[in-house]
């Protein structure tokens, strides 16, 4: 922090985004390689006491404010995450939580969870692997698993056969996996659930997550890379063209996700990229949760925010 000085006010610098400037290290041992991703290592290092301590409280508070479930109705509990620390992905997450809340009509049942954004956006709590499990588990406690519904959109990089990779400057190292997002899940009760994952490989998430009350949109399939993933970006392709754009009309999931999906083919053929093959999968008992929650979507549109991912396209 930069304390004005000369009696003039207080300025207070606003938090910037950590850089990535080491490698990454091994957060795995033993003679399984790829293998050993599978239970979902976490890294943290370096951190200070006082850091560790905040970060508590942010997240404790954020998981007491949840708002219980509404007796007779379908609830939406939205948690949005960027568990990278190059601030499109905050950017991205932040912005998705606003409109996943507002499309599901789930104010005070929104989580999100993102580092800076280099815009002077909120301090949140900071997207990781262990935040986002915690509040997976606090909204089990707090939902009806019967009849209310997970509405989770994951920002971050991906990498072939490993997952989700949380990266949070020098400090902040881990992968989730399939298989272990899978057994989070599962584990918890959470049947209902649409899953939103921007990232590369993501694909690879659809045959461990697939189920008759599960709807899952991938960036990408299990062996494509997706775009726009820049630092200076706001938005993700996958994130543009689904949630800034296709979720802010009142339109069904199945028409909103056939929209970005043609939308992203335009821009990367545009762009001479290769198809990064947006997944969707879902299940034939959706429509239990997600009928009711459509017939209270709001009417009218709003309008998309921020530069358009096909920036990162320009010269």
């Amino acid at each position: 922090m930069l304390l004005a000085m000369g009696g003039a006010p207080v300025a207070w610098a606003q938090p910037q985004p950590p850089a990535h400037t080491t490698g990454w290290p091994g957060i795995v041992s033993g003679d399984s390689g790829i293998d050993g991703l599978e239970s979902g290592p976490e890294l943290q290092r370096g951190r200070s006491p006082r850091s560790l301590l905040a970060e508590q409280r942010r997240l404790h508070a954020a998981l007491a404010a949840l708002s219980p479930e509404r007796k007779g109705m379908v609830d939406a509990y939205v948690v949005s995450v960027a568990l990278d620390s190059d601030p499109v992905f905050s950017r991205e997450a932040r912005e998705s939580a606003r409109v996943l809340a507002r499309r599901y009509d789930a104010e005070g049942r929104s989580l999100v969870f993102a580092g800076p954004d280099g815009r002077g956006g909120a301090e949140l709590p900071n997207g990781s692997i262990t935040a986002l499990t915690l509040a997976l588990a606090r909204i089990a406690e707090v939902m009806d698993r019967n009849q209310d519904v997970l509405v989770l959109y994951v920002t971050t990089h991906g990498a072939p056969d490993a997952g989700l990779a949380y990266h949070d400057g020098d400090q902040g190292f881990g992968v989730l996996s399939p298989a272990r997002f899978a057994a989070i899940l599962d584990g918890l009760g959470i049947r209902n659930r649409l899953l939103l994952l921007s990232a590369c490989y993501s694909g690879a998430f659809v045959k461990r997550l697939i189920s008759d009350t599960t709807a899952i949109l991938t960036a990408a399939s299990s062996r494509r890379t997706s775009f726009g993933c820049r630092a200076e970006n706001d938005w993700t392709f996958f994130g543009d063209a689904l949630v800034n754009h296709a979720l802010r009309k009142p339109q069904p999931l199945a028409d909103a996700a056939a929209e970005a999906r043609q939308t992203i083919i335009g821009w990367e053929r545009a762009g001479r990229l290769d198809p990064s093959m947006p997944q969707v999968s879902i299940g034939d008992n959706v429509s239990a949760w997600l009928a009711p929650l459509e017939a209270r979507m709001p009417k009218v549109a709003t309008a998309p925010v921020g530069a358009p991912a096909t920036d990162a396209l320009k010269p």
